[in-house]
């Protein structure tokens, strides 16, 4: 068996990061906002409508939510109590980390690859894998065991991390991990039990699925991510129901940035829109880069709220 303790290594303060926390906007920068989409309105309108009901609110994301910079509006959504859950594939939480960690994020894969050297900042998988083994003794999620370990370290730029808000607001931050599909998984400190017990045993058995139960009249918008999480709420969902738990009408939404066609994005558009809401639910696609799309719905939320 091939030993990946032998693997090289560099520190992540070293590598060139595509994207910098300097490119960050402010909060003030939604209201110049010009993106108008008729779906987009009625999602905000969901939204405001299920927080002044006291319905869950979920946002669903993929790792190009932070890559594009869009972690401020998020972040200040969670403080105002109105998304009241995130949930997320490994990448998000590698991004987010990073910028809290180093204030930067996302490596030039092509070129890293042909060497052998993509993935493997020191740093972003010793601390982080670190974090989850440690989670999983304490009985932690894998988002919150995250968040704990951004605070532990009192990372410089640990404000733009939206798990480390989470973690200190108490809102869940959920990690749906796929093993062996993150750059993480290529370290020595990784650990499958771990993983298993942060992602599965706590984050998905108790909080995601406590929150799928509560959905009838919530939201549940999915950002950026194409396979993982309308393949987990899509499980979750069908839990509760079998549970015998009322989600029945509720709102569904999907941002992405390029509308490719249905079968390219079948996950989204059928495991997200269109089964879960064919017991009386609404659902929304929007379609624009997020750096469009995010800032109009911060706006909108804002303008009804």
């Amino acid at each position: 068996m091939i030993d990946i303790t032998k693997v090289k290594r560099y520190s992540v303060h070293g590598r060139h990061s595509k994207e910098q926390l300097a490119d960050f906007p402010t909060l003030e920068e939604a209201n110049n906002s010009k993106f108008s989409d008729t779906q987009l309105d009625e999602t905000a309108k969901a939204i405001v409508k299920a927080r002044q009901n006291n319905k869950p609110v979920i946002f669903m994301m993929g790792g190009h939510v932070v890559k594009t910079h869009q972690a401020p509006y998020i972040i200040d959504l969670m403080k105002r109590k109105i998304i009241t859950h995130i949930a997320f594939p490994g990448s998000f939480s590698i991004h987010d980390f990073e910028i809290a960690y180093a204030g930067k994020t996302s490596e030039e894969v092509a070129d890293a690859l042909k060497d052998g050297s993509f993935g493997f900042a020191e740093e972003t998988g010793k601390l982080l894998n670190l974090a989850i083994c440690d989670g999983a003794k304490d009985g932690l999620g894998y988002g919150e065991a995250i968040g704990r370990q951004i605070e532990k370290l009192d990372c410089k730029y640990k404000e733009m991390s939206m798990l480390w808000n989470a973690y200190k607001l108490g809102i869940p931050a959920t990690g749906h991990i796929t093993l062996g599909a993150d750059i993480i998984h290529q370290h020595p400190e990784c650990s499958g039990e771990a993983i298993g017990k942060t992602s599965y045993d706590v984050d998905f058995k108790k909080y995601f699925l406590e929150t799928a139960s509560k959905l009838e009249g919530g939201v549940v918008c999915n950002i950026g991510c194409a396979v993982t999480m309308p393949e987990a709420f899509l499980k979750a969902l069908s839990i509760a129901r079998n549970l015998g738990y009322k989600v029945d009408k509720f709102t569904t939404a999907n941002f992405d940035q390029k509308q490719l066609g249905k079968l390219l994005q079948y996950r989204a558009m059928v495991n997200v829109l269109e089964r879960p809401t064919m017991t009386g639910g609404k659902w929304h696609n929007i379609v624009g880069l997020h750096q469009q799309t995010i800032p109009a719905l911060y706006k909108k939320i804002n303008m009804l709220s």
